[in-house]
């Protein structure tokens, strides 16, 4: 480990998305914080993502373009090459909030295990759409996601020792099953209090939303037990609605 400064490495998997992989790389490579280690891995895209991100080829310090069996495989490749003391996923199209985020972040506590905080969403032209709707709770442990993803994984810190593969059999929510891993053998979490990521609606895992909720259940079924995951997916309708209607109030 670094005496003073951690090493952040920062992991962005792309495919095709010429539209949001600038966006991406900008947010990461403009950070004032001095050690950022950036990892791209591309699944051999063809539309001119591979053009835009040489363009910053000698700030990265890793880049591979290879295909690869979906974005599980991708994100596992990235942490096989990574040799910071923390990792974060910024997948393209999603942004580190500000320049001097990853400042900020590191300044609130000294090594902790994990560091978490607020996630903004945005949409394909990076304009904002507010807060997600799972607002990050003011204590998190592994116990945090029993009603959904209560943190997304552009807005979580981990320190190396404490992340594994992706479990391959999950295809779109294996980064829930990742996270809660990973807070599993956690001992000091910090809540940042701020917001430290901005996450691109409309990704693979909502356009094929079923099959991902299928996932999420059954990850939850395993850590949280089948009772209790049943019960709770029986009073979340009356809590989604009951969210929209105050926001609907809100806006209005």
């Amino acid at each position: 480990m670094s005496n003073i400064n951690p090493v952040l490495s920062v992991i962005t998997v792309v495919y095709n998305n010429v539209q949001g992989i600038e966006r991406t790389m900008l947010s990461v490579l403009n950070q004032t914080y001095p050690n950022i280690e950036y990892i791209i891995i591309d699944g051999k895209s063809d539309d001119g993502t591979v053009e835009v991100i040489e363009k910053y080829r000698d700030r990265l310090a890793q880049f591979v373009s290879q295909k690869d069996k979906g974005i599980y495989y991708a994100m596992s490749k990235g942490l096989t090459l990574m040799t910071g003391d923390y990792v974060l996923f910024m997948n393209s199209g999603d942004e580190i909030y500000a320049p001097d985020t990853v400042a900020r972040i590191f300044a609130t506590a000294h090594w902790a295990d994990i560091y978490y905080g607020e996630t903004e969403m945005i949409n394909a032209q990076g304009e904002s759409l507010g807060r997600r709707r799972h607002k990050a709770p003011a204590k998190f442990n592994w116990r945090s996601f029993s009603w959904g993803m209560s943190v997304s994984h552009q807005a979580i810190y981990i320190k190396y020792g404490l992340i594994g593969p992706f479990d391959k059999k999950f295809k779109l929510s294996a980064d829930i099953d990742w996270i809660i891993r990973a807070a599993k053998k956690a001992y000091k979490i910090v809540n940042t209090h701020m917001y430290v990521a901005k996450y691109e609606v409309g990704g693979i895992s909502k356009k094929k939303h079923i099959r991902s909720l299928f996932e999420r259940f059954l990850i939850m079924c395993s850590y949280y037990g089948v009772i209790p995951t049943l019960l709770r997916h029986l009073v979340m309708p009356f809590r989604l609605i009951g969210y929209y209607a105050v926001n609907r109030r809100t806006n209005d």
